[in-house]
């Protein structure tokens, strides 16, 4: 049970609690007086309640699936940067031990760049599998760089 979860059913008992004793008590509920005591102390903590159960239950799906995203963009992210500083060259043995990930998962991430067109896939005379970044290769041309219509 998260703290999310623990909080939003204590106020909800809270707000449950007071609306009780209000409805025991002998007090008008058309004096002005009674009606914001009644929202300070019934209202408040039941929609602070309901926000935070309903918080858990719609951030329940999205937020592994979000967190999973960053994950996999910071990767991404890591990979270019080691390209760079790797001449625009890479294989998944550089990759899994630069970041410290499984081999299967640098491949998968190098496939990913790969098939999105972000590397070319190049292959050693040993039979070892390249992937060559062609952006990470040219960047220190980049003061040369001309506009479209100028080439």
């Amino acid at each position: 049970m998260s703290g999310r979860t623990i909080g939003g059913t204590a106020l909800l008992v809270v707000a449950a609690f007071m609306l009780y004793g209000f409805l025991r008590s002998d007090t008008s509920v058309t004096s002005p007086a009674a009606i914001a005591a009644l929202l300070i102390t019934v209202a408040l903590p039941a929609a602070g309640g309901i926000a935070l159960l309903r918080g858990v239950m719609t951030l329940g799906g999205r937020r592994p699936a979000r967190i999973e995203q960053l994950r996999r963009q910071t990767i991404e992210a890591e990979i270019l940067r080691l390209a760079m500083q790797q001449g625009g060259r890479l294989t998944v043995v550089e990759v899994a031990t630069a970041l410290a990930l499984p081999p299967e998962a640098a491949k998968e991430t190098l496939d990913s760049l790969a098939e999105r067109e972000i590397a070319d896939l190049e292959i050693t005379d040993a039979g070892v599998i390249v992937y060559a970044f062609h952006d990470a290769k040219h960047v220190g041309g980049k003061h040369s760089a001309r506009g479209i219509l100028d080439a």
